[in-house]
């Protein structure tokens, strides 16, 4: 029993000991914690990573936007003026044929029959002219011996003889002209079509169906439209000389080539509300073709020292337009702005932004009025931007 006590003891100061140490390391670290914090201050905010741009201030031409079509400057449809089988076609499709170039031969063998009868026709008639002449002149020697009456009659056989000799002469040029149209020849310098007809076919000059088409490619033309709220502009573009057309591919991404405007409609079509406008190419790589659809843009103005700055800068809400820029203390501030043009990746801006702010491209869903903001600085190359009107 007296034994037992010493470790009875000895296990009571060990638990009292455990127990303290548990304590001081809890609240007395907890505590120290705490302390430290309150030194430090509280936690402040991390920036938040964005890209910005300048604002800039330079010349922008404003281009007007459209859909346009492609068409031969001049298209002919190749038919027969006579009627005959087809003998030789002396082109292929798809051929750059020059006018005078001889595209299709008929069967002539009619045709210059007709030519030798006619120039028949003439020499038969030019004999009896000749006596007829020979009879006047006999006539006239005979004076008083012959009656007037015969004198008379034999000037007037000379004059209808020379009157059907003019005749035969018509005769023989119709003749020779439907000899010619036998050889059909290329009215204009173009592009060959698919032929309608083959060797062997009859041909008639009544039939409604071509030879073949060709299409003159260069030039060439565009025919596009235009709002007619902008048809002011458009007239008095043009007095200052012919505005610049440039055609790209219909998704926008390649221009394919560079023209004038040549013509404006005589008239707005009620029902669109648009003018209908011709412009035309030289398209020496023959980059467009007939019937192909192409995108248009058309200068109409360029604007002087606009306004302008990246696409991504401009934020839309139900407020309306608006963009951060960053300041000198690198925190964010919101503008509500106004856009009149923009196109290719950058806007003009008439109301809200100045040149040479910092306008933020990048990572604004981060951003709000006042965040401190870390910046980068995004790539921005306006001048070689053309624009649209919004």
């Amino acid at each position: 029993m007296n034994k037992s006590r010493p470790i009875l003891w000895l296990l009571i100061i060990a638990a009292v000991a455990s127990a303290g140490y548990y304590g001081w390391q809890k609240f007395g670290t907890s505590e120290a914690g705490k302390t430290q914090t309150a030194q430090k201050g509280p936690a402040r905010p991390s920036a938040v990573p964005v890209s910005v741009a300048p604002v800039q201030k330079t010349d922008f031409p404003v281009y007007l936007t459209g859909l346009g079509t492609v068409q031969g400057f001049n298209t002919v449809q190749v038919r027969s003026r006579v009627d005959g089988q087809i003998d030789k076609l002396e082109f292929r499709e798809g051929q750059i044929v020059k006018q005078g170039d001889l595209l299709v031969s008929i069967d002539p063998r009619p045709y210059q029959a007709t030519l030798d009868q006619a120039k028949a026709k003439k020499a038969q008639d030019e004999a009896s002219l000749a006596n007829a002449n020979l009879e006047l002149q006999r006539a006239t020697k005979l004076g008083e011996f012959a009656t007037a009456q015969r004198v008379d009659t034999q000037r007037s056989t000379v004059a209808q003889l020379t009157a059907q000799i003019a005749a035969d002469d018509a005769a023989i040029s119709n003749a020779q002209t439907q000899l010619d149209y036998t050889q059909i020849k290329a009215p204009i310098t173009g592009v060959a079509g698919l032929r309608q007809v083959d060797i062997g076919n009859i041909v008639n000059a009544s039939s409604q169906t071509a030879i073949v088409t060709i299409s003159q490619v260069e030039p060439i033309a565009v025919i596009f439209t235009a709002p007619e709220d902008q048809l002011p502009y458009i007239s008095e573009g043009q007095k200052a000389g012919a505005l610049k057309v440039i055609a790209f591919t219909t998704d926008g991404k390649r221009t394919l080539a560079e023209g004038k405007l040549a013509v404006i409609n005589n008239q707005v079509d009620a029902t669109s509300g648009t003018i209908r406008l011709k412009a035309v190419f030289d398209n020496k790589e023959r980059t467009l073709w007939p019937g192909q659809s192409v995108s248009t843009r058309l200068l109409v103005r360029t604007l002087k020292d606009a306004t302008v700055v990246p696409d991504d800068a401009v934020q839309r809400s139900t407020n309306g337009l608006y963009a951060y820029t960053v300041n000198q203390d690198n925190k964010a501030e919101l503008h509500k702005i106004k856009v009149s043009y923009g196109i290719d990746g950058h806007s003009v801006i008439e109301e809200g932004l100045s040149p040479g702010q910092q306008v933020i491209v990048g990572g604004q869903f981060k951003v709000q009025p006042g965040s401190l903001v870390s910046t980068a600085v995004a790539s921005s190359d306006p001048t070689q931007n053309k624009v649209r009107q919004q």
